[in-house]
């Protein structure tokens, strides 16, 4: 087999490495690189160009101070566990042990990833929607599952019920779930996710779901998957303080739900980063409990600002798919003679100094097809910026 052949082999099917050997280079680092060699604005990635609150800060900064520099608790730090609880009774209603039922790990995407290892064996299935978050594809692939998808069609990226009624069966160990959903920004109505709880029940699935945009959401409220009938004793919840509060550097996430699925994702997360981010900890605690007036000020502050480069790209010749939440807004340039998303978004820095990223990043190579024309934009970036790119857009025209 030779030195790691075995990672080798599950690599490359995971689409991580090149036939070569070397690490598979992804769209975003392409983009990226782009964005710094031409001076392009670079919307394609999601993070903030601007700080979270001082209260959080501050706490992070007197955290270090006071000597918070070493390894915490497994688990993460009681405080920070009694403050997610607190968080899920405040803003949902829902019941949760802090000691038993929440466990804080490496960010959400790390929640993923210890979940998936946790809870998969090779051969079963885990059904996402697509679009997905590109983690999902390399997620399912290295713990050696079946990835299964429902599409989620322009423009308004809900799921067909029949669809997904077709493709949960027996097989399916994970149905997990993105809502608010990255790449498109769509909120899934309470019909799909009390089908959704019926579809697991039926085939006695687990429902793992990824709320990182939980309170990113314009005009309604958030309705966590935990908090329906019947679905708590079969769904992990995951999110993270990174989107809420602009600290996406910090990796600070968590898992929340039933004691048996937390534990097992505990045994995994031991051996992944064993424990994470102790000054951090006591500042994302205290950035839970601010008051809801600060939840409502960031949500209609990303609603502004989703405005103004909405209004950028339509003024371009972009058709647009408005989303109802997150950082993020799907554009179609088939309009301006895009017939392929990748193409478009390499010449875009030099048509107009703005980076975007094509959805089909976000697709299996076979749907590619679907989605050709497709360019998701990041808003989660200054006022001034974003003026900024609406105004080179312009150039499109």
């Amino acid at each position: 087999m030779g030195e790691h052949g075995g990672w080798q082999r599950t690599a490359a099917g995971a689409g991580l490495l090149q036939k070569d050997g070397s690490i598979a280079a992804t769209i975003f680092a392409e983009m990226s690189a782009l964005a710094l060699r031409t001076g392009a604005i670079n919307l394609g990635q999601g993070f903030p160009d601007e700080d979270g609150p001082d209260e959080v800060l501050a706490a992070a900064r007197q955290a270090i101070s006071d000597g918070a520099n070493q390894y915490p608790p497994g688990r993460g730090i009681p405080d920070l566990r009694l403050a997610i609880a607190e968080h899920q009774h405040r803003f949902y209603g829902i019941t949760v042990d802090p000691d038993s039922e929440v466990l804080v790990t490496a960010g959400a995407t790390e929640g993923l990833a210890a979940a998936i290892l946790a809870l998969v064996e090779p051969g079963d299935e885990v059904l996402t929607f697509e679009p997905f978050y590109d983690a999902y594809g390399g997620l399912i692939a290295l713990s050696n599952a079946r990835h299964r998808t429902v599409p989620l069609r322009w423009p308004d990226f809900q799921p067909d019920p029949d669809d997904l009624r077709a493709a949960v069966n027996d097989n399916t160990r994970i149905i997990l779930l993105n809502n608010p959903h990255n790449p498109t920004g769509a909120v899934f109505d309470r019909g799909t996710l009390e089908l959704i709880v019926e579809l697991a029940h039926r085939h006695d699935a687990i429902i793992v779901t990824d709320e990182v945009y939980e309170h990113l959401v314009y005009g309604s409220a958030h309705v966590p998957v935990a908090s329906l009938p019947g679905a708590w004793d079969r769904t992990l919840t995951l999110s993270s303080g990174g989107k809420t509060f602009s600290t996406t550097g910090w990796k600070i996430g968590w898992a929340t739900g039933p004691a048996r699925l937390v534990t097992a994702v505990t045994t995994v997360k031991q051996f992944l980063t064993y424990v994470n981010g102790a000054p951090f900890q006591p500042a994302i605690a205290t950035g839970l409990r601010l008051p809801g007036e600060f939840f409502e000020h960031a949500a209609a502050e990303l609603q502004a600002k989703r405005d103004i480069l909405a209004e950028g790209l339509r003024a371009a010749g972009f058709t647009l798919s408005l989303p109802d939440a997150s950082y993020f807004i799907v554009a179609d340039a088939a309009a301006l003679g895009a017939v392929d998303a990748v193409e478009f978004c390499r010449q875009l820095p030099s048509r107009a100094g703005v980076v975007g990223i094509p959805i089909t990043a976000f697709v299996h190579e076979d749907r590619h097809e679907d989605y050709r024309s497709l360019v998701r934009f990041a808003f989660c970036k200054k006022r001034s910026v974003l003026s900024d790119a609406a105004a080179r857009l312009a150039a499109l025209r």
